[in-house]
Order: C-alpha cells, then structure tokens, then sequence
C-alpha cells in the first residue's frame, strides 16, 4: 500500500465546475468530468491499478509542490543533479453556465540544464467500469469522448504510444529555456497551439488574483485565509452556487476502515456556514448566490441534509466492489445513505446564515420569506423528537443536544429578523417553542454528573459540537455551566489542542474503527476559548492548528495521532472553521468586545438592502 501517496501530498486545482486532485509527483490521481459529482475518469487514488491516472513526471528527481501565488494554478517543481523543470496544471475558469466541455491544462518547461519528462495518461471512466479506445493521431490522442491534445511549438509528430492497458505513454527530453505541454479536453478534439495554451495560463492567473483582491480580511493570518478562501470558491459549482463539502468519495477517516463517505455533494450545514466565512471576507455575491441555491430548497418544503449540486436529491448510495480503496480502505462508496436522514440543526444552520444575510442587507423577497414562515412553522411542530444529529451516526436516533441548540437558533433567527423587519409571522408561537427548547436544554442536556452539557439526553458522552452553544449565543461565554463544559472537554477530547468529535467507543455510532481528531471541531474551540476570555489559549490553538494544514495549506477532514490528514480532501468543513476563527480571533485580539460572530459591515453602497430573492 505504500504506492498510495498520503492524503496531504496534493492539491487542487478546478474550473469552478468540477476539480482534480494533483499529487506532489505529478500525478493526477482523482478528476470527475463534467460535474463533481460526476463518476471518475482518474481514480488511482481508490485503486492504483483500475482506477486511472494522468502522471507527469522526472525519475529519480527531488519534487517541491507550490501555487502560484494568489492563483490556484499549481506548480510541480523536479530537481535533479542535471537539471530544474516544472508542472504546471491549472483549469481555465467555465463561464456560469453548465458545461460539458472542461479543460485541464498541464504545461512542461525546463527551467535549468536538461530534463527527461514521462508523460502518462491512462484514463478509467465511469470509476474504471467503462471500456474505451485509444486513438492515436497527429495532434494527439482520443479516449472516445476525451480528447489529449499535444501542445508544441511546432506542428510534427509526437512520440506517442499505446501502453496496453488503455492509456499511452511517451518519453519527453527537453533543455533549459524549451517548454511545451498537453491539454485534455471533454466535448472537443481542437488542437492546441503552445501561445494559445499560455493565453489560457494568463486569463486563469488574472482571474484568481482579481477574484483574492476581493477579500477585505488584512488580518494577522491572511495567507493562509486567503488560500483557505480559494480553496472554497474551487468547491463551488458556478451555475447555481452551491458548495460541495469536499470533491472526492471515499477517502478514510481511518486507513483500512470502513468510514468511507462520499462527499461530493452540497450539504444544507456545510455551505449555510460559508455565508458566514463569505461574508466576513466581503465576498457578498457568492453569498448571494448561495443564499439563492437554498432559497429554492427552502421553497420546497421541509428540507433535506444534502442534494447535488443542481439542487436534486438523488443520492443512492452505491459501493463500487471492483475498487480495493485507498490503502485498501474499503467498502468505497459513490452516494451517500445519509441523504435519507432527519437532521434537525440544519434549520438552524440555513436561518443563522438568512438572518447574517438580512442584517448586511441581503433581505428576503416577499416569496423568500413566505417560505421561511412555512419552514419555522413545520419546526415548532417537529423539533421535539429525535434525530441522526450532526455527525451522521448510523447507531440509531438520539435526543442529541445539538439538533435541540440549533433549533432554538432556527426559531431565535427567525423572530429576529420578523422583528427587525417588520414581517408577518406567528412570533407568539415561535417565541414559545423557542422558549421551550431553552429550558429542554438547560434541564435534560446538563449533566450533574459531568458537569457538563452531553451529547443526547440521557447520556453523559461529552460532543465538541457543544463548542457552537455560546458561538449562537445560547450560553453566555462566562456561564458557569458553559466553563465547566469547557474544562470538560479540554480534559477529555483535547489532545495536543486538537479536537475530537466525541468518543465512539463511549457512544456507538453504529461503525467500526476510530478515526482523528476533527479539524472544525479544533477551529471552534479556538472560537469557544477566545470568547471565553482565555485569547492566549486560543490564539496557541490557532497558531499550532495551522501547522498542521498540508504544505500548500490545505486540510482534510481529520488529523490523525501523527499529524498525517484523514477523510476526504479538501474538506469545506475545515477551511470555513478556519476563516471565521481567524477573522473573529483578530478582532478579539484587536480589542473587540465579541458581539456576533463576524463585525458586521453596511451593505453596499447605493444598495439600501432592496432583497436576494430567495425562491
């Protein structure tokens, strides 16, 4: 298993529709075209030997992994006793409108002495289920409705040959100052010339950078903000917003287990938290566009935990057999089951993220906010039962303290912005269900025992989801009840300032194995300890969390128990903690009192907060 790089050696790189995963060798080992979630043409990172890979790369060299600054354009550095020559891969940016024709651009050059290049392209669609030709030509090679074009200075053949195994192969020598590349194609066979691929190279570039200049953060952390901000825009599908929680299936939470998920999908949760992030950074259209995404969910009815990323709900899960998993992590599955389940916090999630829009002046239309009411007043007939809670478990139902916060958040937002508005609703009602959900909490979720706010009712498992109460302002950070909560946790599920989830061995979630600690889960403790008056604390958690990000800064899920990243990668979840801790630990650290989560700007100018109409 040791063929299998780690996790963390990649990165990213995406056109806004969908995105591939490069390792530090030069190895495309996970790419789906024309969608995120569409099945795999490279998956060698599930299955070196069926899953398809497109590898670029010098024997024998030392390799350095880097973006271009301010872009998402990677660069692949070789070093060897003869020379220096580079990688450079990169996707031009689709328009918003969806697309079956992508781009991935993969430029060669030599930078120093003489470089011996091979190149290898074996695709494997439909997770390696579905056979293909190879057709060799003059200006290139075609994989039925893939096309690899070669790109050169000059016209001529190329040294190009079948492997046998339904890819090709070819063996490139080039000196200091020569450079050349291919480019794959879905929906076209156009030959591409070597000026014309370096136009592509200086739109992408101006792009990225024009889109980072957008950001207002110019905190103590704007590096590693800024590559966190990047790397969401590469997981949101430009025509309709939606953000993916991660754009791989089935990397582990524990190497050869069976905690396999697929998460190429949008998750009401995951993305209404980036409209917090969005929002602290200034990036208020794709805020925008979000909030019009879940409009249209919320217009539907009670909501879902996760659809595609065009807003349907199919997600059967499905386990690919014939695939042995990452370091023989199996079963690997595309879907995902969890899709069926009754999650209650996400109506808190979606009305904190409506309530932060409205009050920075992205209000709710008249239909908007019809459909609001609709949905608040579903919750306050249904949010006293039990659910699947925030992680997903597949142990059964639970009364989970969680669901019960966030749905107090759902009626407590709600009444906020009826009453700052001005808007029609049965605020009598809600305001007693929200009540209701208080005292709930504060008696059946308190543990004398631990000390401490549990996981669900009738247990004494601590849950670092608790580390949201006082983020929501259900607690106040100085309650008594909320600092013995919090000791109680740096006793039990921090390590080293890393943050469990919870211990499964205490509260079965129905799954075998272990997994890391939580990477959100870390980044809202840093939140927990700044507002709880401990900013030394917090701000060492921050700091030594960000040691842990890959080389280019990126995370995964999970940190496992010797810092390597576990779970799919990268992960949405971890890069939005990242931004919002960052940007409300600055502020603290600057003085600021700690009221909200992100300091509030006026909306735009000449914009006297008309409305985003959502549904």
């Amino acid at each position: 298993m040791d063929v299998y790089p780690a996790i963390e050696r990649h990165g990213i790189i995406g056109d806004l529709q969908t995105a591939a995963l490069v390792a530090d060798d030069g190895t495309i080992d996970w790419y789906c075209s024309p969608r995120f979630d569409s099945p795999s043409m490279f998956a060698s990172l599930l299955d070196r030997e069926r899953g398809g890979f497109f590898r670029i790369t010098v024997e024998g060299s030392t390799t350095r992994q880097l973006y271009l600054p301010g872009t998402a354009i990677l660069i692949t550095r070789f070093m060897t006793g003869e020379g220096v020559g580079e990688v450079i891969d990169f996707m031009p940016v689709r328009g918003g409108r969806p697309s079956d024709r992508h781009l991935l651009v993969r430029l060669v050059r030599v930078v120093r002495g003489r470089m011996r290049f091979v190149v290898e392209c074996r695709p494997a669609f439909d997770y390696g289920r579905e056979e293909h030709k190879v057709e060799i030509t003059e200006n290139g090679v075609g994989f039925g409705g893939t096309f690899l074009s070669v790109v050169r200075r000059e016209p001529g053949h190329a040294d190009v040959v079948a492997d046998g195994k339904g890819g090709v192969r070819a063996v490139v020598e080039a000196s200091a100052g020569q450079s050349g590349g291919v480019v794959l194609q879905t929906g076209s066979s156009d030959p591409w010339s070597l000026d014309a691929v370096m136009r592509l190279f200086d739109e992408t570039r101006d792009f990225w950078r024009g889109w980072i200049g957008r950001s207002s953060y110019r905190g103590r952390w704007r590096e590693m903000v800024e590559r966190a901000a990047m790397t969401l825009k590469l997981m949101t599908y430009a025509p309709t917003g939606a953000l993916v929680a991660a754009p791989t299936a089935g990397l582990p939470e524990q190497v050869g287990g069976e905690r396999n998920w697929d998460y190429r999908f949008t998750w009401i949760r995951d993305a209404s938290f980036s409209v917090h992030a969005l929002l602290g950074l200034g990036f208020e259209e794709e805020a925008e566009a979000f909030l019009r995404w879940l409009g249209d969910r919320v217009h539907e009815g009670p909501l879902r935990i996760m659809y595609r990323i065009d807003g349907s709900s199919d997600l059967e899960e499905e386990t690919l057999g014939h695939l042995e998993g990452y370091r023989g992590s199996a079963p690997v599955r595309v879907g995902n089951g969890a899709a069926g389940q009754s999650q209650l916090d996400i109506y808190g999630e979606a009305l904190d993220s409506i309530c932060l829009a409205d009050e920075r002046g992205l209000r709710l239309g008249y239909e908007g906010w019809a459909s609001v009411r609709s949905l608040v007043d579903w919750l306050c007939g249904h949010w006293d039962r039990r659910d699947a809670g925030l992680w997903e478990t597949r142990g059964g139902p639970q009364d989970f303290v969680y669901g019960r916060l966030m749905s107090w958040v759902a009626l407590d937002r709600a009444v906020r912005i009826a009453r700052r508005r001005g808007l029609p609703g049965d605020l009598a009602t809600w305001t007693r269900e929200r009540d209701a959900i208080y005292q709930q909490v504060m008696e059946r979720g308190w543990s004398e025992k631990r000390g401490a706010f549990v996981q669900h009712y009738g247990g004494e498992v601590l849950d670092a989801s608790l580390l949201y109460m006082p983020l929501v302002g259900f607690v106040a950070p100085n309650d008594p009840r909320w600092l013995s909560t919090l000791r109680a946790m740096d006793r039990e599920l921090v390590s080293d300032s890393l943050v469990y989830r919870y211990d499964p061995g205490a509260s079965p979630d129905g799954l075998r194995g272990s997994e890391g600690t939580f990477s959100m889960c870390t980044f809202w403790y840093v939140e927990a300890l700044a507002r709880s008056g401990r900013l030394d604390d917090a701000r060492l958690t921050f700091e030594k969390m960000l040691t842990y990000a890959n080389h280019l800064g990126l995370y995964s899920e999970e940190i496992g128990p010797t810092g390597e990243q576990l779970g799919n990668f990268p992960q949405a979840f971890s890069h939005l903690a990242l931004i919002t801790a960052a940007v409300n630990l600055d502020r603290r650290l600057d003085g600021g009192r700690g009221e909200g989560d992100i300091p509030r700007r006026r909306h735009r100018s000449g914009d006297p907060g008309g409305g985003v109409p959502l549904a």
